[in-house]
């Protein structure tokens, strides 16, 4: 459904438009090569927006919101739409960390008219993984309440300093929501606090869905396949432009260092982050992180001091944060006639196949296969 408020002509008032040309058979009668041409078209078009002179949110706090409804169950993704879900999400939280280490993401999921927190906001991503990993035996039941699990979203995301970017982004697989009260005073609160709503469908486009990404300046997209499915989960690992509401800030970190004692080994002593862990058993150990400000000893970064409250971190978390400000040049799309024989990046020869090739902007003389 295209917005309303758009002035354009009517479709009967510009002649037909034969959509269904752009998809064509294979010699073997699939459309799977179809599809794959206009996802990457779709990822060309996406590349080519970037632009290296736009203010990011380096510190991002993400809530992610999955539809754990009945409509989850449906096998159009295999094995069913919820196992899909949950295996992409574990390579999404993986890569979304890697990319964004001194980010934090929460998990919420909707369920018989309820939304349920399911872990709040940390930077562990095994933590997140392993939640993730029991929900597959989550019971599918009743309709989900979009507008219940945007005001548990909200209610914590608010409390976040003015200098943090405040990020949701839903799972939906359901056509139909069951809220308690009007969505559009929620919308209007997420808006009012520059909070980015993005929305992935797993079925067809929802009004309310399209309404909630142009209020909040998200992206609203229906999967076609799992692998557009994966690549429209990965467009959320950048960091988007940042919230105009979104304020510069000073923020004090801390580099952590080994403590060294004279004469001696290191000593056995026990971090913060496990001492009062019931998953996982505390244990007495000699190698780890220890806080500058206040000397805790933690056994991973980055991480919030539990003792002092300061950011501890290690340079290169904070590069692979800072990486996103300087995007690489994007290659110039050209026909492929057989102007040279291998690929200059992989040396993979080029086959009858490669239709089209990518050339380096600047140098011009290295031209890559599309990998």
């Amino acid at each position: 459904m295209g917005d309303e408020d758009d002035a354009k002509e009517y479709r009967w008032e510009t002649g037909y438009e034969k959509t269904w040309e752009a998809i064509k058979e294979d010699d073997e009668g699939f459309l799977e090569a179809s599809v794959a041409d206009i996802i990457q078209k779709a990822k060309r078009k996406r590349q080519a927006l970037k632009q290296g002179s736009q203010k990011l949110g380096m510190m991002r706090h993400l809530y992610l919101i999955l539809d754990c409804s009945d409509s989850m169950s449906s096998q159009d993704l295999k094995p069913t739409r919820l196992l899909c879900t949950l295996k992409l999400l574990e390579i999404f939280i993986e890569e979304f960390f890697d990319q964004n280490p001194i980010s934090q993401i929460g998990i919420i999921i909707m369920h018989n008219k309820r939304a349920e927190k399911i872990s709040d906001l940390a930077g562990n991503g095994r933590k997140h993984i392993k939640y993730v990993n029991t929900l597959n035996q989550t019971s599918l039941i009743g309709e989900p309440s979009l507008q219940n699990g945007l005001e548990m979203a909200l209610s914590s995301l608010k409390l976040l300093p003015s200098h943090a970017s405040r990020e949701i982004l839903v799972i939906m697989g359901s056509l139909t929501t069951c809220d308690p009260g009007d969505i559009n005073v929620t919308i209007e609160n997420l808006k009012q606090e520059g909070i980015r709503c993005s929305i992935i469908g797993l079925a067809a486009e929802v009004h309310v869905c399209r309404y909630l990404a142009k209020e909040t300046g998200g992206t609203y997209n229906v999967i076609l396949d799992d692998s557009h499915f994966k690549d429209l989960l990965f467009e959320q690992v950048d960091p988007p432009p940042a919230a105009g509401c979104l304020e510069s800030s000073l923020i004090k970190m801390g580099f952590p260092h080994q403590i060294n004692v004279e004469g001696s080994e290191e000593p056995l002593t026990m971090c913060m982050c496990h001492v009062d862990s019931t998953s996982e058993g505390s244990k007495l150990t000699t190698g780890g992180y220890y806080c500058p400000q206040c000397f805790s000893k933690y056994c991973e970064l980055p991480v919030e001091c539990r003792a002092c409250g300061l950011t501890l971190v290690s340079a290169p978390h904070l590069a692979r944060s800072y990486h996103h400000l300087f995007p690489a040049a994007n290659y110039t799309e050209i026909n492929f006639d057989k102007q040279v024989a291998l690929c200059f990046a992989c040396q993979r020869q080029f086959g009858e196949s490669d239709k089209q090739i990518y050339e380096c902007p600047k140098c011009k003389k290295n031209i890559l296969h599309r990998l």
